[in-house]
């Protein structure tokens, strides 16, 4: 059984939930953040992000930064930015992108479900990824950026989104990529009893996407159990702030590959060597996304081509195996190209899918040499191989459109 609670929801006021909502911290780098953060003081970069409010040459990590942050945070409730629902209550969040809608269900999920693998993850995390999100959330007292999860759909899930959606939104507003956002609280009682009931008759929920922001609101929770040992699980500590999908309605783009050269390999040879587990088909300047598992593209000395693994490759036994990010780098980026580990190599490079295919390009005609383009993860893999215990290659999703953050805060 999964244990997903309602809470008392710090939220923007409607006049200000436009300003608020920021794209996830992680997207950004130190310098884009900066940019970004300036263009709006309501953001809730500058919160995400506090070292934004430091010039460039103060320590990102250093304790005062986190103290601005909590500052802010506090600012913003006292100034009526924020503001804090007395009642425990679920929301819907739904947003459109290109006219293709997704509605999730804002709750607190359990870090107990957590650590006893109810809620399953597909990828593993680093330590140093953590003790960011740890310190911002111990030090702000507070989870600002939800947890993106996923479950098997439910008919009476489905039929309480349906109802709810005919009511009167808190919030409807587009964001500057265009992306809609929706948003209604889900105060009625029976209603709030029909979801807890469901998620309490669900054996197994997905991370899609939030693994180090889930992994740092669980250490934070341990962290404070051990301070409060007399603690009964009733506290906020022990429940992190997600946004829960059924499958059905999410879009996981490709993450693609570039690499910074051919190995010691010429053009002649890199091409020979591939053909050993590929057909590969020349198609000029015809850009290239497969449309089927087992295909890729690939952009090489200003020519794109069509890359279809031989039979041999498809390890449909294994779900890590059978992935077509793990195919290809187990017949060629690992054989051919030498990236020994993805996570470290620093001859590759990902670009998420909705950078599109002139991205692959532009860095494969500047600085990378090569390029691919993958069919997308499907969420039923993901499911496989959450349900199996194993873990994804790295980036091996690209989930759109983003959770905004500053729409729901839980504090803990």
């Amino acid at each position: 059984m999964a244990v997903i609670l309602p809470f008392c929801c710090v939220r923007p006021n409607d006049k200000a939930a436009h300003r608020v909502a920021a794209l996830p911290y992680d997207v950004y780098s130190r310098k884009e953040a900066k940019e970004a953060a300036a263009k709006d003081p309501l953001s809730f970069l500058n919160i995400d992000r506090p070292e934004t409010q430091f010039a460039d040459d103060v320590d990102m990590y250093a304790d005062n930064v986190y103290q601005k942050a909590r500052e802010l945070l506090d600012l913003r409730i006292l100034d009526g930015t924020f503001l804090e629902d007395k009642q425990e209550c679920y929301y819907l969040y739904e947003l459109i992108m290109n006219g293709r809608s997704q509605t999730g269900i804002v709750a607190c999920a359990s870090m107990d479900d957590y650590l006893d693998h109810v809620i399953k993850k597909h990828e593993n995390t680093r330590e140093e990824k953590e003790q960011d999100r740890i310190r911002h959330v111990d030090v702000c007292s507070a989870q600002t950026g939800p947890i993106f999860l996923a479950y098997r759909s439910k008919q009476a899930l489905s039929e309480v989104v349906r109802e709810v959606k005919k009511e009167e939104k808190l919030y409807g507003f587009v964001t500057d990529d265009g992306i809609i956002h929706n948003v209604w609280r889900i105060s009625d009682k029976e209603k709030k009893e029909v979801i807890q009931k469901e998620f309490d008759a669900t054996d197994s929920i997905y991370i899609a996407d939030g693994h180090h922001r889930a992994a740092s609101a669980v250490k934070v929770g341990l962290k404070r159990r051990a301070m409060q040992p007399d603690y009964d699980k009733t506290e906020p500590f022990n429940y992190f702030l997600c946004v829960l999908f059924p499958q059905e309605e999410l879009m996981i783009l490709p993450y693609n590959r570039v690499v910074k050269d051919l190995n010691g390999l010429s053009e002649e040879e890199f091409l020979a060597r591939i053909e050993e587990d590929f057909t590969v088909e020349k198609l000029g300047n015809k850009e290239y996304q497969p449309q089927q598992k087992g295909c890729f593209g690939m952009f090489l000395k200003g020519c794109w081509y069509c890359l279809k693994v031989k039979s041999d490759g498809m390890l449909k036994k294994d779900p890590v195996k059978q992935l077509d990010v793990s195919i290809l780098y187990d017949k060629l980026l690992a054989p051919v190209l030498g990236i020994k580990d993805p996570r470290t190599d620093g001859r590759i490079d990902f670009i998420g899918g909705i950078r599109g295919l002139k991205e692959l390009a532009r860095r494969a005609s500047s600085d990378m040499e090569v390029a691919f383009s993958l069919y997308p993860t499907a969420i039923e893999e993901l499911f496989a191989v959450s349900d199996a215990g194993c873990l994804m290659p790295p980036k091996s999703t690209w989930f759109e459109p983003k959770l905004r953050s500053g729409l729901f805060i839980h504090k803990i």
